[in-house]
């Protein structure tokens, strides 16, 4: 059953919007009607490969299926790139720095398949083509990213930031919404990026998978800040944004060519030699991680958080506005993010499930319905559960298959109630088990929010090895994520903001530390997710018996996948059980728990 209210009685021309973002990194779509989001999900879950970069025909099929229409029914299609955006900047761009032919040649494809992208959509739904071109709108990509987190906030009024590594020649932009409209008040453009600065350090320091920032987010809390003021010397910040010293990056000259075609984005260094120059030789990806790779993710983090902080300080000023939207791929820096409180004025903030590129279809389809249609603002996002979701049913034969089928007998099924479920559950996860979680609909953005989680008890010293051991097979300076009953955060963390989407970090009160031990980050911190009962009853409810076992009303919770995307479907869900050392695995009402 589809999330949104059915209004079809009466108005048979409710408007129908399919959002789409394709060939650029974590590629998704999502579907509105009568500016009520139906689905939303990314491509990779579909494809199960991490980040897919290429046309998102598998998501766009989902949320076809749930909204129950057709492509040709659809009214518009919205798609979050405009390659003719910015046409007069990348032209003096190129006429006075002449770049490669490799950079030159990688973005004509790219900007060729966004910009023919009816033609694939005609072929793959066989659909006439000039009736699909109709339907094309194309919303740059920085506008889709700010209508992204604005248009779906709970904020009439609010200061807007969109910062992450380019789009449509575009790293960085800032402005002011207003009801349905933003104002933009100025951009950074190519090929200054705060998020391509980021990228350059996580390669330098030998995390080479696109994606891998948040490791090197991680592992900035084991250092210190030693080489700041180096890194001052490459992000210098200006009286309104910044720029970069060139010379120590290559994505500008056309030496890093990037692989954005139906399968995992792959992008060369974009780090110059002058860095290793200056910092010594870039770390091999299975060296030993010194204090000194520690303390240049220290920095790397110091510096960004320094940029971010000096960006939203001149935006307060410009709109004197005290709630704050924000969007982009830096906006997953959870650090950072965390830190906004008590580095600027900002005292509300919201930051959507799939802030990242992701993100960009569900901002072009709104901006189209609430800004281009000026239709009046209705929906506000509040949960990220918009993701296919699977009845008891379905479970049951997937399990009748997989599972009762298995000849050597290893697993134990048994099913059960809700109030049951949750019970037992819980006292499995105050003993000690590991618990694959899968409930209701999938979730939108990159963080598994109780509905595809595995589950732990918190309190544990050793938990954090042990699912690393048996499941995760992380480096062992990741941290681990707490969610936490809403009504409880005051009494263990510092800050009491609600943090429904795991995307802020925020202290650990100090005498709360060793009583969970487990998803306390080295430096007093945990990157938490607030649980509100409404949002997600089934999975509150599993915290609270938590709390009524054991006295603590948080568990920790990771996404339920290792080394692959979040699973979807019941059938990948039972494959990574099998296949990792989970002991437990509880799919609606059904449980599976193994012999021994």
């Amino acid at each position: 059953m589809s999330k949104y209210v059915r209004l079809m009685t009466g108005d048979s021309r409710l408007t129908t919007i399919l959002g789409i973002s394709a060939y650029h990194p974590d590629s998704s779509a999502c579907i509105i009607r009568d500016g009520q989001l139906i689905a939303a999900a990314e491509e990779e879950r579909f494809r199960r490969i991490k980040h897919w970069a290429g046309f998102s025909q598998k998501a766009i099929e989902y949320c076809l299926r749930e909204a129950d229409v057709s492509l040709p029914d659809v009214d518009y299609i919205a798609i979050g790139r405009n390659t003719r955006a910015n046409l007069w900047r990348k032209g003096l761009f190129a006429l006075k720095n002449k770049p490669g032919f490799n950079l030159v040649r990688d973005r004509l494809k790219n900007w060729g398949k966004i910009g023919d992208i009816g033609k694939t959509l005609s072929d793959e739904f066989e659909i006439d083509l000039n009736l699909i071109r109709k339907k094309i709108v194309n919303v740059e990509h920085h506008t889709a990213h700010i209508a992204s987190t604005f248009l779906v906030s709970p904020f009439d009024k609010a200061a807007l930031l969109s910062i992450d590594g380019f789009g449509d020649f575009v790293s960085t932009r800032w402005g002011i919404g207003e009801g349905s409209k933003m104002k933009i008040f100025g951009s950074v453009f190519y090929p200054y990026s705060l998020g391509l600065f980021y990228t350059a350090l996580t390669q330098y320091l030998g995390f080479l998978k696109y994606g891998d920032e948040y490791k090197v987010m991680g592992l900035s809390s084991f250092g210190e800040p030693e080489f700041l003021d180096d890194f001052m010397d490459i992000v210098r910040l200006k009286k309104r944004g910044f720029n970069l010293n060139l010379d120590y990056f290559t994505h500008h000259k056309g030496n890093a060519t990037m692989t954005w075609n139906n399968e995992a984005p792959d992008m060369e260094n974009v780090y110059s030699e002058q860095l290793m120059m200056r910092f010594g030789p870039s770390r091999k990806y299975d060296e030993p991680i010194t204090e000194r790779h520690k303390n240049l993710a220290a920095s790397l983090q110091r510096l960004t958080e320094e940029v971010i902080f000096k960006l939203l300080n001149d935006l307060y000023e410009e709109t004197k506005c005290k709630r704050l939207c924000i969007a982009g791929g830096v906006g997953y820096n959870s650090v950072a993010n965390g830190k906004i409180y008590d580095n600027t004025p900002f005292e509300d903030i919201y930051i959507q499930s799939a802030s990242g590129d992701a993100g960009t279809s569900l901002g072009a389809a709104f901006y189209v319905y609430n800004t281009l249609l000026k239709k009046t603002r209705g929906f506000v996002m509040e949960d990220a559960y918009w993701g296919p979701e699977f009845s008891d049913k379905e479970i049951e034969r997937e399990i009748i298959e997989s599972i009762k089928g298995d000849p050597n007998g290893d697993f134990v099924v048994g099913k059960m109630k809700d109030d049951e479920l949750c019970r037992k559950t819980a006292r499995e996860i105050a003993d000690g088990k590991i618990v694959g979680w899968f409930q209701g609909r999938m979730e939108w953005g990159p963080r598994a929010l109780g509905n595809r989680s595995i589950v732990v008890d918190p309190r544990r010293k050793d938990m954090k090895d042990i699912l690393n051991a048996r499941i995760k097979k992380r480096e062992s300076f990741r941290p681990f994520a707490p969610s936490i009953l809403l009504e409880r955060v005051g009494d263990y963390f510092e800050k009491s903001h609600p943090a429904p989407f795991m995307i802020r970090v925020f202290n650990i009160k100090e005498e709360k530390r060793d009583e969970i031990p487990a998803v306390t980050h080295i430096d007093g911190t945990g990157r938490l997710q607030t649980v509100r009962r409404e949002d997600n009853p089934l999975y509150w409810s599993l915290i609270k018996e938590f709390e009524n076992i054991t006295g603590v009303p948080v568990v920790l919770n990771t996404s339920f996948n290792e080394n692959e995307p979040i699973v979807c479907t019941p059938d990948e869900a039972i494959d990574c059980f099998k296949r990792t050392g989970m002991d437990i695995l509880v799919m609606g009402n059904w449980v599976v728990s193994r012999r021994s």
